[in-house]
């Protein structure tokens, strides 16, 4: 485990995820593609690199969003059905800001 992967606090449920088939395991099915696509390609990184930081940092990517799906799967179901909506429409959802209007209430 990465020192990254390791400071973000205990997994909920206690799990860890030690490996990318575990991490795969936790994943919602809409997810298992592109997890598979961003795994793939940073093994091949890997390969052409003969480093491992890539793999690392990927791999402890999809950790953290394994152990929240793990911790709350509606909830990021629903978050993920929010960002494509968000992604198809354009349209912010209901109580969200824009951008320049967060940077205008925090004075920035």
């Amino acid at each position: 485990m990465t020192a990254a992967a390791a400071n973000h606090g205990p997994t909920p449920g206690g799990a860890r995820f030690d490996s990318p088939r575990e991490i795969r395991a936790a994943l919602l099915p809409e997810e298992a593609g592109e997890f598979d696509a961003d795994y793939q390609q940073a093994l091949r990184q890997a390969s052409e690199t003969l480093s491992l930081e890539d793999l690392q940092a990927t791999l402890a990517n999809w950790r953290r969003i394994a152990q929240m799906t793990q911790a709350d799967p509606a909830g990021h179901r629903r978050m993920l059905e929010q960002a494509k909506r968000t992604m198809r429409t354009g349209e912010l959802p209901e109580g969200a800001m824009d951008w320049q209007q967060f940077r205008t209430e925090l004075g920035v």
